[in-house]
């Protein structure tokens, strides 16, 4: 069955490149989204967690989300981070981003306020009624403070035709199949860590959300094409090349390393805007030695 709208397999959460100021560097931005689109990336996540949206101001990241549609118009999807923990302006921002013409919106499960499973349905389906746009929702408990049940994830997968999918970045293997069965059949689900990318995969996941797509991406891509294809083998093997490198990745919060390693790559400059700071030296060159030893084995 197809399904109801498809971002493809290899999404990937972009940073947001800055200058020795902190500023937003557009011209790297637009570079970098061209790199992703031509290494792997089916669609490019703008203003998310690894984009470090939370310090971005409304007009970045309309100017960030218009850089990088220009950059790779007409070949790669753009999807744009609109959640919030105020249902009011993650609706206002869903409506401003649909004005902005971006193919889908990501929705994070409220933070900090920790609503109940019919305060989460509560939210969803306001931000769904206000826009048109594909909305993929975001189960991150880990920084949320609350899990989203497959329960509500199904209900509002039911009732609402443009919540598209789910990024769930939750190690619950259950909790993916529960969301396989009770969940329509043209409702996808995306891994939102790299290494359980094929094990939920194995669970009828579509794909992943990606941070190691920024330095991997064909192999990522590879990967699910290989396990799609039926060559597990294959696939396997690359799982367990990249492995070490999905986990160095997350060696510090978030997109710090990946900032790093693409420095190191000479495609952006590694800065990160407080209260994130960046990796020290030692640090890096025990990054840069597991992601040299994967790209030269």
């Amino acid at each position: 069955m197809p399904l109801r709208y498809d971002a493809g397999e290899v999404i990937t959460a972009m940073v947001t490149p800055f200058n020795s100021s902190r500023e937003i560097d557009y011209n790297k931005a637009e570079n970098l989204a061209r790199y992703l689109s031509s290494n792997g990336s089916d669609a490019i996540l703008v203003a998310g967690t690894t984009g470090e949206g939370p310090t971005l101001t409304h007009e970045e990241e309309i100017e960030l989300l218009s850089t990088v549609r220009r950059a790779v118009a007409g070949k790669t999807r753009v999807i744009m981070n609109a959640g919030s923990n105020s249902t009011e302006t993650a609706m206002r921002t869903a409506k401003l981003a649909e004005k902005e013409d971006v193919d889908a919106l990501l929705s994070v499960v409220p933070y900090y306020n920790k609503p109940n499973q019919k305060g989460m349905y509560e939210h969803f389906a306001a931000i769904a009624k206000s826009t048109k746009l594909p909305i993929i929702l975001y189960n991150i408990p880990s920084r949320t403070g609350v899990n989203m049940a497959p329960e509500t994830v199904a209900k509002l997968a039911k009732d609402y035709q443009n919540i598209v999918a789910v990024k769930q970045s939750f190690g619950d293997m259950d909790a993916v199949t529960e969301m396989k069965i009770l969940c329509p059949e043209d409702f996808a689900i995306y891994s939102g860590d790299d290494s359980l990318t094929l094990p939920m995969m194995s669970l009828g996941a579509r794909g992943v959300i990606s941070v190691a797509s920024h330095i991997f991406g064909n192999e990522v891509k590879s990967m699910i094409r290989n396990y799609k294809s039926g060559e597990l083998y294959a696939a396997v093997n690359m799982h367990k090349k990249l492995y070490p490198a999905f986990r160095k990745l997350f060696m510090a919060p978030n997109p710090i390393p990946v900032k790093a390693a693409l420095a190191h790559k000479g495609i952006i400059e590694d800065y990160v805007r407080r209260p994130l700071v960046e990796l020290g030296e030692g640090e890096k060159e025990e990054l840069f030695k597991v992601l040299d030893s994967i790209k030269n084995d």
